[in-house]
């Protein structure tokens, strides 16, 4: 097969929607899966509605075009504030956008209006993420503004953790964006339907026992993709952590010398490039680079060891098992791995169909079969 390629399993990816949705329904909090890190795919993006997403968010509106010409109709959030540049296609093809200025929501709403409807708008709350959001004191006017704006409805409110100021959320901050939908509705009117707590960052306060307050919703990317918590970098118990494999070409295999550094008093000899002569090892190069995805994000079978990498090559080095040239090389992917993976036009996506059954009847074949089924 071509490589680079991304193996994407859809089996897991529908398993690991369904265990979160499964586990936070009776919090009362609902699942809506973030495409961003996937540019959209459309396969992927069904894969999570049929685990149970209630709906599917992205911060690009390419990627949401792609969904939409894919004939996905569900709800799409446009977790980005828009770009004024773009209001009009994200008023026609997105339902709801996250929003922290005045003036994109009043061009919202007049390109809604255009099209005799109405633009959802959840606020986005500064809580200590200092990226994006409103000032906790300036919300309720803000609300104000947007519940008197002609073809847009104050359809929630939402906050970002962990995504720039890598602090995990905490239940006082939870308590505390849980006030401020109350305060919101206190000013405007009962319109707070949707109280947006975060990201797969939230997980860990949202699986424990405590309070959840008025949050409704939390928007999940990478739990879903990679199974992992951000904020720890752990695996979710539960959930795969093996949805997507990056396999590279090996193009060089050769016995190099090793440099090995000597601390000599005399600077004349530290220059000189001395080396033992039986100091050997095995160096291979794979044909995926910078340009591909980020090589420090990867994680490498046992024997193999991550040396370097430029544009189009890591080099790796081999204890004891030389590299074939041609052979393929499987590598799992960390979430800045994955996005610049899913978005290189040089890594081929192959998408897993039916993988489960498919061992199945392998298995069966053989007289074996696979305990997860």
């Amino acid at each position: 097969m071509t490589a680079p390629r991304i193996e994407i399993d859809l089996d897991k990816i529908r398993d690991n929607t369904r265990w979160l949705v499964n586990r936070l329904a009776p919090r009362g909090i609902s699942v809506t899966a973030v495409t961003k890190a996937v540019c959209g795919h459309p396969d992927i993006a069904n894969a999570m509605l049929e685990g149970g997403a209630v709906g599917l968010a992205d911060a690009r509106i390419t990627n949401v075009r792609r969904m939409r010409s894919a004939g996905i109709t569900c709800p799409i959030l446009m977790i980005r504030t828009p770009m004024l540049s773009q209001v009009e296609e994200v008023a026609t093809i997105c339902d709801a956008s996250c929003n922290t200025e005045t003036a994109v929501v009043t061009d919202l709403a007049k390109a809604t209006l255009r099209r005799d409807s109405c633009h959802e708008i959840i606020l986005m709350v500064e809580m200590g993420d200092k990226r994006e959001g409103i000032m906790p004191e300036d919300l309720t006017d803000f609300a104000l503004q947007v519940t008197r704006t002609p073809g847009a409805r104050l359809h929630g409110i939402g906050a970002n953790f962990a995504c720039l100021a890598d602090a995990a959320p905490t239940p006082e901050k939870m308590a505390a964006l849980s006030s401020l939908a109350d305060d919101t509705e206190a000013v405007c009117g009962p319109f707070i339907e949707t109280v947006s707590g975060g990201s797969s960052a939230n997980l860990s306060w949202a699986l424990e026992d405590g309070p959840v307050g008025r949050i409704n919703n939390l928007r999940i990317g990478e739990a879903i993709l990679l199974g992992t918590d951000p904020v720890s970098g752990r695996p979710i118990n539960g959930l795969h952590t093996d949805v997507f494999t990056l396999l590279a070409e090996v193009i060089e295999t050769k016995i190099k010398s090793k440099p090995v550094p000597l601390k000599l008093s005399d600077p004349a000899l530290s220059a000189l490039s001395l080396m033992p002569r039986h100091h050997w090892i095995t160096r291979s190069i794979l044909a995926i680079g910078l340009q591909d995805t980020n090589p420090a994000g990867l994680v490498f079978p046992a024997a193999i060891t991550l040396i370097g990498s430029t544009s189009d090559h890591i080099v790796v080095e081999t204890t004891n098992c030389p590299l074939s040239i041609g052979s393929e090389v499987a590598l799992q992917v960390n979430y800045s791995a994955l996005v610049r993976a899913m978005a290189a036009p040089d890594v081929t996506k192959v998408v897993l169909r039916n993988k489960r059954q498919t061992d199945y009847a392998a298995a069966e074949r053989n007289g074996r079969y696979p305990a997860f089924l």
